[in-house]
This record gives C-alpha cells, sequence and structure tokens, in this order.
C-alpha cells in the first residue's frame, strides 16, 4: 500500500499517466462519480467549487466508478464527452476505477487506511490537505456547497 498520497498514480480519463504528485501543495478534492445516480447532478456543484477556488489551489479530481448499481456502465471516452456536454466539466477526471473491495484503486485503499470513510456510495468526497495528508471524507449526500468551509480552510493552510 501506498505510504503518501504522491506515491499514487491514476490514469487520465483519456488514457495519460496522472501521478498526485503533480498536486504537491494544492488542495485536492477527490470524488468517484457516476452518470446514472440520483447524486450525478452533484457534477454542477463540483465544477462551481473549481471554478470558484481552482485560483486559490484547489483542485478537483472526478473518478468514475460503477461499483454501485451500474450506474457508470459507459466507457472513458462516453463518460467524458457526457461530463463534458451536460455540465461543462472543465477539472480533471480520470479514467474508470473500482473504488471498493479487495481490487480499490490505490487512492481509495490510502484514504481508508488513513482515516477515510470507504465509499459507499457514488460521490463519497475525500479532501486531501496542501500537506497532502487526508483532511476529511464525506458521504454522497454531502453537496459541494457543503464542503465550502473545509475547503477554505484547508486552503488558507501555507504551502509546506
Amino acid at each position: 500500500m501506498a505510504q503518501s498520497v504522491y506515491d499514487i498514480e491514476f490514469k487520465t480519463i483519456t488514457g495519460k499517466s496522472l501521478p498526485f504528485s503533480a498536486y504537491k501543495g494544492k488542495v485536492v478534492l477527490v470524488v468517484n462519480t457516476a452518470s446514472r445516480c440520483g447524486y450525478t447532478k452533484q457534477y454542477g456543484g463540483l465544477q462551481e467549487l473549481y471554478a470558484q477556488y481552482a485560483d486559490a489551489g484547489l483542485v478537483v479530481l472526478g473518478v468514475p466508478s460503477n461499483d454501485f448499481s451500474n450506474q457508470e456502465p459507459g466507457s472513458n471516452e462516453e463518460i467524458k464527452t457526457f461530463c463534458e456536454v451536460n455540465f461543462n466539466i472543465t477539472f480533471p477526471m480520470t479514467e474508470k476505477v473500482v473504488v471498493t473491495g479487495n481490487e480499490a484503486h490505490p487512492f481509495f485503499q490510502w484514504a481508508t487506511a488513513n482515516g477515510g470513510s470507504k465509499p459507499r456510495w457514488n460521490f463519497s468526497k475525500y479532501l486531501i490537505g496542501r500537506d497532502g495528508r487526508l483532511v476529511d471524507s464525506y458521504s454522497a449526500i454531502t453537496t459541494p456547497a457543503g464542503l465550502k468551509k473545509d475547503i477554505e480552510k484547508a486552503l488558507a493552510q501555507p504551502t509546506p
């Protein structure tokens, strides 16, 4: 298991390498997403957070997963198109990954090992501070707007 979040790597939704270390010194909100979920409308709120706080150092990272009730059955290209057409998503998206169980992507294993809750549904959220530590994890019912105070507090921390 990864010792640091910066040891973890994703692939972008277009298949390119995306090392978490690229976000050193940033505040990162990682969200497991799905296109056919009752919470899918949260994409709009996530894009608003990204637009509002990106210049201050926030990165929203969407991580599509089909782990819950087959709510993300599409290909990476279909997911990318859905997000762009329906929500004008400009924040980075990863390829579709597993987020639960023994086959969970290393990020979700790391987050759970570092005090975060296991994803129990789509749109579970994980806030990583500028220092690479898990600030907190949030359930799907926590709206993007409901994260503003925690994001602002994390952004106020000095870059290590």
